[in-house]
Order: structure tokens, then sequence, then C-alpha cells
């Protein structure tokens, strides 16, 4: 795979190659399919390629994209260019921030592959899909928690909300602030649950999980990117703890 400073180059290129293509410029086929092929062979930057990058195979089958949907040379530039600038920022920021590493490594620990694929999908959709992605990472606790009580044998019914569910976890782990006393430790236990019930609450708000209406709040990336980093957070922290308890009881 490319260093990222070669993948910057080679995104910049395939960019290029499209904006030429577009304009009527000299038209490179190979190595539009060579960059394409690159850039979708790395899941975590290939969510962000544009529709018609994933879509179009080969160059024929974007001009007949790009020529239906622009009359003009000036407005098939300014799209592509404004197409690509997610991807870009998102390859000279650098892939993941230093927590994704921590949380994948502890969620593989446990083979547990539903977990590992919310994990992922949270990760790939935050800056292309920032609705997605806060789903997902809804989705990352809820198994999460969900994991927990099944390997402890406790039931918790059908359909139960996240802080249902969160609340039965931690008071199975002996992290509900009502198990301790001292008052530092019950404050920070009392933040996680109110992190819990915040991310309920913004992906009621923000999310694709329900219709919305036309003047409804549209999430950012920035949005995105606080619902994964909240949800791998305490994921990572309930499995630790779990996995503490497991080691003190063999």
């Amino acid at each position: 795979m490319p260093h990222s400073s070669q993948l910057l180059d080679e995104v910049e290129s395939l960019q290029n190659i499209l904006v030429s293509h577009a304009t009527n410029g000299p038209a490179y086929e190979g190595d539009y399919g060579s960059l394409r092929a690159s850039l979708l062979a790395r899941p975590e930057y290939a969510a962000l390629a544009p529709k018609f990058v994933r879509t179009c195979r080969d160059l024929s089958q974007f001009w007949q994209f790009i020529k239906q949907k622009f009359p003009t040379y000036a407005e098939r530039r300014a799209y592509l260019w404004n197409e690509f600038r997610p991807l870009l920022e998102r390859i000279e920021q650098g892939a993941s921030s230093p927590a994704d590493h921590v949380v994948t490594a502890a969620i593989e620990k446990f083979d547990a592959e539903y977990l590992q694929t919310a994990w992922r999908k949270a990760l790939e959709r935050r800056q292309a899909d920032p609705e997605g992605a806060i789903t997902m990472a809804r989705t990352l606790l809820e198994t999460t928690c969900k994991h927990i009580l099944d390997e402890l044998e406790i039931v918790y019914g059908d359909s139960p909300e996240l802080p249902e569910l969160y609340r039965l976890t931690s008071k199975a782990l002996n992290l509900a602030p009502s198990q301790h006393t001292e008052g530092v430790f019950k404050q920070i236990l009392g933040g996680c649950q109110s992190v819990v019930e915040g991310l309920g609450a913004l992906r009621n708000r923000l999310s694709d999980a329900h219709g919305t209406g036309k003047r409804a709040a549209r999430p950012a990336s920035r949005h995105a990117e606080l619902a994964v980093n909240l949800s791998g957070a305490l994921a990572l922290y309930l499995l630790a703890t779990f996995d503490a308890r497991s080691a003190e009881t063999e």
C-alpha cells in the first residue's frame, strides 16, 4: 500500500485526469484504471472517494456521467474539485486519529466480527457520510454492551434502548456511579452515563436512523468525529474492564 504522500500524489493525479477528460483535454485511460484501483483498495479512504469514481470503471463511463451533469467546462472543474476535496483533506490529515488503532486492537482481541464491522463502518463514514457514522457509533456501543451482557449471561430483553443497555452493562462491571462512594469516581462514571445518553440523543437528532423534514439539522464531519471518538473510547473502556474482570475470575 502506498504511504500517504504517495497516495496524495495518486489522488491528485486521478483528479487531474478527470478534469482533463471533462474539459476536452488529453485522456489517460490506463492511468485512470490503475489509480482508481489503488484508491479503492484502501477502505479507510475508498469511502471518501467521489461516487462517480466508485461507479465509473473507465473514462468512457465517466464521460457519459459528466457531460450530462454540467454543460460548461468551468462548472465541471468546480464540481470535480469540490467532490475530491474531502478525500484530499483526509489524506493530508492522516487516515485516523491516534485512538483509532487502540480501539481497533481492543475490538479485534475479542474476535467478535459484529463488533469489528460496526467500528470499521463508523471509521469509514466519518468524513463521507456523517449521518451514517453517527448511526454506527451508536450501533458500536449497543453491540459492545450486548456482547458483554451475553458473555455474562445477563438477560436484556428484545429491544432495549442504549441507555438501558449501558445501565445493565455498567452495573455488571461495577461501573455504575451508585456503586462507588469516592466523589471523583462517581463524577467520571456519571459523565460516561451522560455521554451514552448524549450519543443516543445525537443519533436521534442528526443521524440517518429516522426520517427528517426539509429543515432538519444536518451533521457535519466534526459531529461524526465526536460521536465516533466518544463511542470508541467508551467501547474500549467497557471491553478493557470486562477483560480485567474475566482475568480476575480465572
